[in-house]
């Protein structure tokens, strides 16, 4: 059942770890990985033009049968999985792990096995680096929305870490005191590499032994349409990814990446709940931060705060729990949306478990929230080992919690052990692994990938809402909750070359 009238899909980057130097650096194990997903498995059809020049050159990745993307961003070489348009959040789940599937399947079909591993995590500890798991949701925009309107939702999205949160060891201090640029560095390299570079140093932090978030301490701006040198918890869009009549693009950047998949669908399912009642104009517009300092401060305090209470200060001086102001949101969601669908109703009833469970006792909820089940497996290692938090063993546990690989990743272990709760089955993952959402344009597009592979079309481009053939021929998919299935089948009889029955 969708979760009312809103797309919503997902966009992770994976960190990549080479365990054999005969394979050459990450960046070539990364994109041979990604040649092997496009040029032997046939998984997609690789970009033939450049989507950017300087992120997504020509043939850094492509369109999936599954409707998603996979691709190689060429700014830290870090391979990047998004999740077709969905509508419902055990399909958005679903298709998040068939990502995870994939670049198994590569890695399977290379040979290497355990030699390289992909993580779903978003820190590198000990080189100071974070990656994105960045949200995008279909929202009603005017002018103005991006003005007052988002600051009503930056309260939501920094308190809502404590379910969504997945945890990490340790913390990092962002210096910018220490940057120098070299004018010549300007001029040879592109603007977001200098800053990618050169903004700021990072430092471990000794003060904190664990934390909620893997990227509060990484926001440096509450919104900032350049985040490749402002990371921003909100990144401004105007393009055609997800834009259909007064509909626009938002793109959340302070997310993580979870392993749990009901903490993955309960943070998409209040954040969509959240953005009903702003869209609605029911959201009490005192609500907000003071300030963007406020509101950034209150990021890594919620974090950070290892007494479990999270207060935070509103504009008009309230100091309140973030379970507190979170059952605010929840009983405003309760009041206007119980009883509209299925989706609905689950995240309203597993919303409000979550905070008793929280504000009772959060390491009860240690079989849904990956913060806590991270929390409880490094407790019971630090004891078995007579460890401190401030070793760095702690740090490789943190990240085996992330690994992809059911085989080998902390959290399959404890998924494998009946201690993980799920929300879509493996049969649904191993479908979205090549059958895109049926109620959303994805379908469509998937259709004509196959085409385009079968009957080996070229040149082709592809979009989210557009599929193009040369001589100006062109299959516009504007609208992202039709699928498109009748009309792209029309369309792929115009492409040329052979067919084979499917």
């Amino acid at each position: 059942m969708s979760l009312g009238r809103r797309v919503f899909g997902l966009e992770t980057e994976f960190g990549c770890l080479v365990l054999d130097d005969s394979l050459g650096p990450i960046e070539h194990v990364v994109d041979c990985v990604k040649n092997h997903a496009f040029y032997h498995c046939k998984m997609g059809a690789i970009d033939l033009v450049a989507r950017n020049e300087a992120f997504e050159p020509a043939r850094s990745g492509g369109f999936l049968i599954n409707g998603g993307r996979l691709y190689v961003d060429a700014v830290g070489s870090h391979m990047e999985y998004a999740t077709p348009e969905c509508r419902d959040l055990a399909s958005l789940v679903a298709h998040d792990r068939a990502g995870h599937r994939l670049l198994l399947q590569c890695i399977a079909e290379l040979g290497w096995d355990g030699k390289v591993a992909f993580y779903n995590n978003s820190v590198d500890h000990f080189g100071g680096h974070t990656f994105g798991c960045h949200e995008n949701y279909l929202v009603r925009t005017d002018d103005q929305f991006f003005g007052e309107p988002i600051q009503l939702l930056y309260p939501f999205l920094v308190t809502r870490q404590i379910f969504a949160g997945v945890g990490r060891v340790g913390g990092h201090i962002l210096d910018r005191n220490r940057v120098t640029i070299d004018s010549r560095d300007v001029v040879e390299n592109p603007v977001d590499y200098i800053w990618v570079s050169h903004v700021y140093s990072v430092f471990p932090d000794p003060t904190i032994d664990y934390q909620l978030s893997q990227r509060a301490d990484h926001i440096i701006r509450a919104a900032a349409t350049r985040v490749r040198f402002n990371r921003a918890i909100i990144n401004p869009k105007w393009d055609d990814l997800y834009t259909f009549e007064s509909m626009s693009r938002l793109h959340i950047l302070f997310g993580e990446s979870n392993m749990s998949e009901y903490a993955y669908a309960l943070k998409i399912g209040t954040t969509c709940l959240v953005l009903d009642l702003l869209e609605e104009g029911v959201l009490p517009c005192d609500w907000v931060f003071a300030n963007e300092l406020d509101c950034l401060r209150a990021l890594r305090s919620v974090s950070r705060d290892e007494t479990w209470k999270w207060p935070v200060t509103l504009d008009d001086g309230e100091t309140i729990g973030a379970v507190d102001l979170q059952r605010k949101y929840l009983r405003l969601a309760q009041l206007h949306f119980a009883g509209r669908d299925a989706d609905t109703d689950w995240v309203l009833v597993e919303w409000e478990r979550t905070l008793d469970g929280l504000e009772r006792d959060p390491m009860s909820l240690a079989d849904r929230l990956d913060w806590v089940a991270k929390r409880q497996a490094l407790e019971t290692y630090i004891a078995d080992g007579g460890l401190e938090w401030d070793d760095d063993a702690l740090h490789s546990v943190d990240m085996e919690y992330h690994n992809v690989d059911p085989r080998e990743g902390l959290y399959y272990a404890l998924e494998r052990m009946g201690r993980m709760k799920r929300v879509c089955s493996e049969r649904q993952i191993l479908d979205a692994m090549t059958e895109p959402p049926a109620d959303t344009r994805a379908a469509g597009r998937s259709l004509l990938v196959h085409s385009i592979l079968e009957t080996k079309t070229a040149p082709y481009w592809i979009d989210w809402d557009m599929v193009a053939l040369e001589r100006g021929i062109q299959f516009a998919m504007r609208d992202p909750f039709h699928a498109y299935t009748k009309e792209a089948a029309s369309f792929s009889h115009r492409l040329p070359g052979p067919r084979r029955k499917r």
